[in-house]
C-alpha cells in the first residue's frame, strides 16, 4: 500500500485536490484506466522537463519564443502585463485583444519576499525598450497586491511608453447593482467613462 499512498500524496499537490479526491483519482486510474494513468505520467514527465518560460514574454512554452510572441500578425503597439500564464489564457479565450504580453509570475508582496527582481521587471523594461509599444496595459488582479504592482510598474515605466492604462474593474456584464459588493461598485464608479451621445 505504500506505493498507493505515495500516489495519493502526489495527487494532492494539485490545487483544490484534497486527500479524498486524490484517493478517488488514484483508485480510478489503478482500477479502471491504467492506460490513461500511464499516458498521464508520460505527458506530465515531458511537460515538467520541456516546458519553460518564453525568453520574450515569460509565458509558458516548449520553445525559446512562444507562439504568441512569434506571431507577426499581432499588434506590436500593445503590451499587456499580467500576473500569470492563466491570465494570458483567459484573455486569449475572451478574444478581442491582439497585442503582446508580459507575464510577471506573481505580484509584489514584500511579506512573501517577492520584489521587483522576482517579477522580472528589468526584463519588462528591456522588452519596452526593444519593441517601443504605444500602450502598456496593466492587467494585474484587483487585489491590494495587484493594485500596488500596477502602480509600481506605472511609475517605473514613466515616460518610456506614451500611454499606460489599467484594465477596468466593475459591475460584471449581466450583473445587478443591488447584488454587487461595495468594493466592486467603488471601482466601477471611479473607472466610469464618458458616453458620446453624438455617435
Amino acid at each position: 500500500m505504500a506505493l498507493i499512498d505515495d500516489l495519493v500524496d502526489a495527487l494532492t499537490v494539485l490545487p483544490g485536490v484534497g486527500k479524498k479526491s486524490a484517493q478517488r483519482m488514484a483508485l480510478h486510474l489503478l482500477q479502471r484506466d491504467r492506460g490513461g494513468g500511464t499516458h498521464l505520467g508520460n505527458i506530465l514527465g515531458c511537460a515538467m522537463r520541456d516546458v519553460r518560460q518564453c525568453l520574450m514574454c515569460r509565458n509558458l512554452t516548449e520553445t525559446e519564443i512562444c507562439r504568441l510572441c512569434d506571431d507577426p500578425r499581432r499588434d506590436r503597439n500593445l503590451l499587456c502585463v499580467v500576473e500569470s500564464p492563466a491570465d494570458v489564457l483567459a484573455i486569449e479565450q475572451a478574444g478581442g485583444y491582439r497585442g503582446y504580453y508580459f507575464v510577471l509570475h506573481g505580484k509584489l508582496s514584500p511579506i512573501d519576499g517577492v520584489g521587483p527582481e522576482e517579477l522580472g521587471l528589468d526584463l519588462l523594461l528591456a522588452r519596452i525598450a526593444e519593441n517601443s509599444p504605444d500602450e502598456l496595459i496593466l492587467a494585474t488582479n484587483p487585489t491590494v497586491e495587484g493594485e500596488a504592482t500596477a502602480h509600481y510598474i506605472g511609475r517605473m515605466v514613466g515616460d518610456r511608453v506614451a500611454k499606460v492604462s489599467r484594465i477596468a474593474h466593475g459591475v460584471p456584464l449581466g450583473g445587478e447593482i443591488e447584488y454587487t459588493d461595495g468594493g466592486t461598485l467603488s471601482h466601477a464608479l471611479q473607472g466610469r467613462r464618458h458616453i458620446n451621445l453624438l455617435d
